[in-house]
């Protein structure tokens, strides 16, 4: 089998047929069984094991959820078989340093350790960070095989594993489910976008691949870096450090470079029937390149999903669920708006998800998350409860197809100017509650050209059920735009201005 596979794994449930394959003599026929716990053959399948890579392929059989089942592949007189297999929902978590942070991590990390014990059929499975400048067929290095959750091998050390977003979030889906569930990690922290896309991505959204690898090109820098003052610039392994004589010109390196994540930790895992993916990824390019991520983000997604619906001979899906964790927070006063733009960005410029862009994903709001005084650094936000809960509900509803969940916040529909009256009336899709009524979160754009647009706070006068009514009392010429939120801190007290009575926060918007 190829590494990806260990006893205890969950494989992908029915109406989709799950993948196996592995490596083998060139030429020799493989046969694979599934068979019961009485040792009773359910199915069997043969396969050819085929040049150059060695590697044979074969599709199960659609099953129903359960188990424990024995997968054996036998080729000649040689036979491996993994017990305690089951058939449920398989997640795969990619990202950077906050979705690699584990459940000791956390807030309330004791009690979080101590439930493992209840979710025997959540599986784990967390491969080694790992970096190539080729496609790899198979994983290099395993940080931790399929295994059934202890407090150990969910907390094992700092970023480490295992992830406690994917790990609560597939807790969860468990809970709502009842179906076991299957979660991959695949994260390293302080890495970009970038080095998580393939060639096709860099070469969509006009970015060099060979960029970081034959010396500095400044085409691949967007103000990432300045030598003035102290700034933050990416180190590997895991997060994010100070420097203060930090040029522009510097080379990428190590995860950082464009591909070498595809290449060691996504490409080895195509062939897999995926359920959905869960992303929490973007603080790195809040530094590099922020103003592509409105395509790279949204190019990504198409490309994995086209990848791994071919690696699985069509059975994961052509529109993959994906979710993913807007930004949280960094730092509180600062006047950068690079993490604004970046929240903006993550929804290809159109403020929600799912849109035409962006179709079957869903996103969890997680700038009233805020952490000031996390000891991981306050990028690290201790509050992955709360972020996985928004992202079950975009689950359910997107992947799972509860129609009546509401599992987005209130967003504008329109904004009507009274002129006469200084006011600007903002219509909003749900009913709102106003948690924080002084908060300068709105602003307008008061200027006579766009290019040259003043933003001035736009205070709240009133809130209705489903309107906000502001104040344009400090805009003397034209209003040519209206902005929420738009800050790298936007929600004083881990509170946000407008929420909806679910208590899901409206998400900032241009």
């Amino acid at each position: 089998f190829a590494s990806y596979y260990g006893d205890h794994m969950v494989l992908q449930k029915k109406p989709s047929g799950a993948v196996v394959w592995g490596h083998g003599e060139l030429g020799a026929m493989v046969t694979v069984t599934l068979s019961g716990a009485s040792g009773l053959i359910i199915m069997e399948k043969t396969a050819q094991v085929k040049g150059p890579s060695g590697t044979w392929t074969t599709v199960l059989d659609p099953m129903d959820q359960g188990g424990p089942y024995a997968l054996t592949a036998e080729q000649g007189l040689e036979n491996v078989t993994l017990q305690d297999i089951y058939f449920g929902d398989v997640w795969l978590c990619s990202g950077q340093s906050n979705m690699a942070m584990t459940v000791l991590q956390v807030a309330n990390a004791s009690q979080e350790l101590a439930a493992a014990a209840r979710y025997p059929y959540v599986r784990i499975f967390a491969a080694a960070p790992a970096r190539s400048d080729v496609e790899l067929e198979d994983l290099e290095q395993i940080d931790l095989p399929w295994s059934i959750p202890t407090a150990e091998n969910l907390g094992h050390g700092n970023f480490t594993y295992f992830s406690a977003v994917c790990w609560l979030l597939g807790r969860s889906l468990y809970e709502a489910l009842g179906s076991p569930i299957g979660l991959v990690e695949v994260a390293w922290g302080g890495t970009p976008i970038e080095a998580w896309s393939s060639r096709r991505v860099l070469q969509a959204c006009g970015l060099s691949e060979d960029t970081g690898r034959e010396g500095p090109q400044m085409s691949f820098w967007h103000g990432a870096c300045f030598s003035l003052k102290p700034v933050l610039c990416f180190a590997p392994p895991l997060n994010l450090v100070l420097s203060s004589s930090t040029s522009p010109h510097q080379d990428l390196s190590g995860p950082q470079v464009p591909s070498v994540l595809w290449n060691a930790m996504i490409h080895p895992l195509l062939n897999m029937t995926l359920r959905g993916i869960a992303w929490y990824q973007g603080e790195a390019n809040a530094f590099l390149n922020t103003d592509l991520y409105n395509c790279t983000f949204p190019a990504l997604i198409a490309d994995w999903r086209r990848a791994f619906h071919t690696g699985s001979a069509g059975q994961t899906e052509p529109l993959l669920p994906f979710g993913f964790v807007q930004l949280s927070t960094y730092r509180r006063r600062s006047a950068d708006d690079s993490f604004a733009r970046l929240r903006w960005h993550q929804t290809a410029d159109l403020g929600v998800v799912p849109n035409a862009r962006m179709p079957s994903t869903f996103m969890a709001v997680a700038m009233d998350l805020g952490d000031e005084h996390s000891p991981y650094g306050s990028i690290h936000p201790r509050d992955k409860q709360n972020v996985a809960h928004r992202l079950l509900l975009g689950a359910r509803a997107v992947a799972y197809g509860d129609k009546d969940l509401v599992f987005q916040g209130p967003y504008p529909t329109r904004a009507i100017l009274e002129v006469t009256r200084g006011l600007l009336n903002v219509t909003y899709s749900q009913e709102l509650v106003c948690r924080q009524r002084d908060a300068q979160a709105f602003e307008v754009c008061c200027s006579s050209q766009e290019s040259l647009c003043q933003w001035l706070p736009a205070p709240v006068v009133a809130v209705g059920s489903h309107t906000v009514t502001l104040a344009l009392s400090g805009c003397r010429t034209l209003v040519l735009g209206l902005r929420y939120a738009w800050a790298e801190w936007p929600c004083e007290y881990q509170a946000c201005p407008l929420y909806n009575p679910q208590g899901l926060p409206a998400p900032p918007f241009l």
